[in-house]
């Protein structure tokens, strides 16, 4: 299998990402991010005190991802629960304002909505680093009535998608019973993608699968290092394990490694510089422009070349970022080293 893609090809199935509707299930999380300039260390304890600045508050886990669909052209079709608090307000808000439709999104009382919130401090004219982060977590209870609405939205939602997405980051808003739910529904050849935090041994049947290392080395049970054979057994494991047939490999600054059945791992180094800006939802973008492409018509190896500047281009934004197609344009015609002539 050829290491690269063609540049006209790829800026070719751009247009097909427009109007593309994905079922994007999963756990959707508020991603806060509080900024203040430095004042001085505390008398009381040595820490910082910063001065405040603003407050940022952005769709994270499955909401970056539905971001994501959108700002590159999709239509995504966000299925899930919130919670009935301030959080959960603030985030449908979000949403709704950037035009993703949240009916499918129920709103659960005593469920408090997951929030990261994020600190970050730095001078007026600098970049602000991270200090600290703390999260809010709940879990969804093991709600008959619930687990019946999901589904319901699921089996209402897939027949007119062109693909589905479950996003799992492990609070209870989709499980494995979803692969089957939506494979019931959707066309034959709509692809179905999973990402899943620490779950994904239990989601068999997906087409594709977009672990980061960190991730694949739990489903593999060892550390895979650096070495490109110990990552093509772990995947080929895993498929075998899941059924799967791709496997999308988020490998930070090192770009994304893409595993195909019966082929060895084609390894694509990052788009632009390693020295990135903000990792937060990286894999996100990724999975959103893999799901995306796939829809569109493309090659695994098409989609992880797309999915890979899509990457490059949004560890290069600060906080929870989506990247567009514009910008996603302008990487693939400004690139000289990762594409064929």
């Amino acid at each position: 299998m050829p290491s690269s893609a063609s540049r006209e090809r790829l800026l070719a199935l751009l247009p097909a990402f427009a109007g593309k509707r994905l079922v994007v299930a999963g756990d959707y999380v508020l991603d806060r991010f509080v900024y203040g300039h430095p004042k001085r260390v505390s008398r009381e304890a040595p820490v910082l005190i910063l001065r405040f600045w603003k407050e940022e508050n952005l769709p994270g886990g499955a909401g970056n991802t539905a971001a994501n669909v959108r700002t590159l052209g999709g239509i995504p079709l966000a299925v899930g629960a919130i919670g009935e608090d301030e959080s959960g307000r603030t985030l449908l808000r979000i949403l709704q304002e950037r035009g993703i439709e949240t009916a499918g999104l129920s709103v659960v009382p005593g469920y408090d909505t997951p929030t990261k919130t994020r600190v970050l401090g730095g001078g007026p004219h600098s970049i602000k680093q991270q200090i600290v982060r703390y999260d809010r977590e709940d879990f969804l209870p093991e709600d008959d009535v619930l687990r019946g609405v999901i589904a319901g939205w699921l089996e209402r939602l897939a027949p007119g998608a062109h693909g589905s997405i479950l996003s799992d980051y492990g609070y209870g808003s989709v499980t494995p019973a979803a692969v089957p739910t939506l494979r019931a529904k959707m066309k034959p050849a709509a692809p179905l993608l999973v990402d899943s935090r620490h779950g994904l041994l239990s989601f068999s049947g997906a087409d594709a699968v977009t672990p980061n290392e960190e991730e694949l080395e739990e489903s593999a049970g060892e550390d895979l290092g650096d070495s490109a054979e110990a990552l093509g057994a772990a995947t080929a494991r895993l498929m075998e394990r899941i059924g799967c047939k791709t496997v999308l490999v988020t490998r930070g600054s090192r770009g994304v490694a893409l595993v195909e059945k019966t082929s060895p791992p084609v390894l694509i180094p990052v788009h632009g510089t390693d020295q990135v800006a903000d990792v937060t939802g990286a894999g996100d973008t990724v999975l959103a422009t893999f799901a995306l492409a796939l829809a569109a018509g493309a090659s695994p190896l098409e989609a992880a070349h797309l999915a890979n500047f899509a990457g490059g281009v949004v560890v290069m934004k600060m906080g929870t970022a989506t990247v567009t197609l514009e910008e996603l344009r302008d990487a693939i015609s400004s690139d000289r080293t990762l594409l064929a002539p």
